[in-house]
């Protein structure tokens, strides 16, 4: 991380935190900036929250301080972060901290749990790797039709789980994978896989994943992500780059 300064936390550290207790801080806390992560695109501020007792550091990405984009309707991004929030927790893999979209000092915005990661984690070896994790996050990846899987958006824990963060340019209505995680491309999904797909597939018709999402992404996205999930149902295998899109995002880390 890269930020202009950092918050001490003294009360309950981010890995104590359960995803309710989690989503509730987020959700409710009382944000204060610590930091901006200079190297981001977009305005990305670190951040503490603190309610009651808890506390912990999270990530405050404002509305007003998306830059635009040619092929994503302005405004957007951190709506799609939070959709991507949700797909995950759906998926029960836990690919994306918690996250949601809250007013903050500078304004609407998506706020997600910051997440410490293993120093001694080598990005580069690990996204060369077979990891189960990882072929679990390509999956999640071409649900959502992840643009920008950079090496740089996975987060190693010391415990071995892999997070993966910056998900705003995700969920278009048009087929826009890139990511580095084509270790599997064209080979057959696992059973695990299929199992979680078929449950997305009746959370996105009749559930309340479908209705989650109708809440933040348009309806011609909500339907797409169906249409893929169905896609890979029917295949049963991983997506081979697309022909008419750059497959690997850029830079890769």
């Amino acid at each position: 991380m890269s930020a202009e300064s950092e918050p001490t936390l003294s009360a309950a550290p981010a890995a104590g935190l359960d995803d309710e207790t989690a989503l509730r801080l987020l959700r409710d806390g009382q944000l204060e900036v610590a930091g901006r992560l200079v190297e981001a695109t977009n305005m990305t501020l670190y951040c503490s929250v603190r309610l009651g007792g808890l506390a912990a550091a999270c990530v405050y990405k404002p509305v007003r301080g998306e830059r635009p984009l040619w092929d994503f309707p302005d405004g957007t991004l951190a709506a799609r972060e939070v959709a991507a929030f949700e797909v995950s927790a759906a998926t029960g893999w836990r690919i994306v901290p918690p996250t949601v979209y809250r007013d903050g000092p500078f304004g609407p915005g998506m706020c997600q749990l910051w997440i410490d990661t293993d120093p001694e984690v080598d990005l580069m070896a690990l996204i060369r790797s077979r990891q189960p994790a990882l072929r679990r996050m390509a999956v999640f990846d071409a649900v959502v039709n992840n643009a920008d899987r950079k090496g740089g958006h996975l987060l190693p824990l010391i415990d071995g789980h892999i997070h993966g963060v910056d998900h705003g340019v995700s969920f278009s209505a048009e087929d826009k994978l890139r990511t580095v995680l084509w270790q599997w491309r064209g080979k057959p999904l696992s059973r695990e896989a299929m199992n979680v797909l078929a449950r997305l597939e009746r959370d996105l018709e009749q559930g309340r994943l479908g209705r989650r999402l109708r809440e933040l992404l348009t309806l011609a996205e909500v339907e797409a992500t169906w249409s893929r999930v169905r896609r890979l149902l029917d295949t049963g295998l991983h997506p081979l780059p697309s022909q008419d899109w750059p497959a690997l995002p850029w830079p890769p880390i």
